[in-house]
């Protein structure tokens, strides 16, 4: 992606390097896997993650007592987020404006070390991004793209955090127009099978809308970043991640989608360029 020399936003909170007192502990290796697992890309994920964490750590603390310096790769990396974070401000303004979505209200990126403290509770890195409807902030240790690609089979490169911040800038597009707030209501009305669908046409959207903020950014995009974006799609899905983990797959659990469906609803998004095309809970639900 070309991005060197061009606006960065002014919505990035850097707290990499900061250093913590009793910092949060994810119970062990495993316990930080699964925490991994169900946290990745998640649309609620900042109301399933506080009970997550206290069940893991509730008497930790986050106190920040030192900071270190950035490394100079550590600096260039935090210019390319923040610069990725100034184009979704561009692209959804414009998409707010042309389909009179009302005013978008920009969120802030906090970039973190180790442990963070939110509105919807304290997280580790082990929990993967996140956004937290609680304040309209997204969280990202940035160490989660080592994981994405030692752990989860993803390809590399600059466009795979791309895809990730503009999956979770989705999931704030979505709290704006509602629909967060009214697939939680539907959940607490339905069984957990059920449940679990709306779960999944919320992820399968904010993959729209992934894709729908590169269509409106090919201007800046070079070979290879559209595969990039797929490969971490790919690596996450329900199914590819409890092949992993536990060997077989269960539908009926899913909540973020298969493989084949995350990287269809990121290229619908991509090649149409129309958000009236991301209802993706009647293409779930029916």
């Amino acid at each position: 992606m070309k991005w060197q020399g061009r606006r960065q936003s002014d919505n990035l909170d850097d707290r990499r390097g900061m250093g913590t007192k009793g910092k949060l502990v994810a119970g062990g290796g495993a316990v930080a896997v699964i925490v991994l697992l169900l946290q990745v890309f998640g649309g609620e994920t900042g109301q399933q993650l506080a009970p997550i964490v206290e069940q893991i750590g509730n008497s930790q603390s986050t106190q920040q007592v030192d900071q270190r310096e950035l490394t100079a790769q550590e600096k260039e990396v935090g210019s390319f987020v923040s610069t990725v974070l100034a184009d979704t401000e561009d692209v959804w303004n414009t998409i707010f404006r042309e389909n009179n979505l009302g005013q978008y209200e920009e969120p802030t990126m906090v970039l973190f070390t180790d442990a963070v403290s939110s509105a919807c509770g304290n997280a580790t890195s082990a929990s993967g991004p996140f956004y937290c409807p609680g304040d309209h902030n997204l969280y990202m240790d940035l160490t989660f793209f080592d994981e994405l690609k030692t752990r989860f089979g993803a390809q590399g490169g600059d466009f795979a955090i791309a895809y990730v911040t503009a999956h979770e800038i989705g999931h704030h597009v979505q709290t704006l127009l509602g629909t967060n707030q009214k697939v939680s209501q539907l959940k607490r009305q339905t069984n957990e099978t059920e449940a679990n669908k709306l779960s999944v046409a919320l992820e399968l959207q904010a993959d729209f809308y992934a894709g729908l903020w590169a269509f409106y950014n090919k201007d800046y995009l070079e070979e290879g970043d559209i595969q990039e974006a797929l490969s971490a799609a790919n690596a996450v899905g329900d199914d590819a991640i409890q092949k992993r983990t536990r060997g077989d797959v269960v539908p009926d659990s899913f909540t973020h989608g298969t493989s084949q469906q995350r990287m269809e609803w990121f290229m619908k998004g991509y090649k149409s360029g129309n958000i009236q095309l991301g209802d993706t809970f009647s293409a779930i639900l029916n």
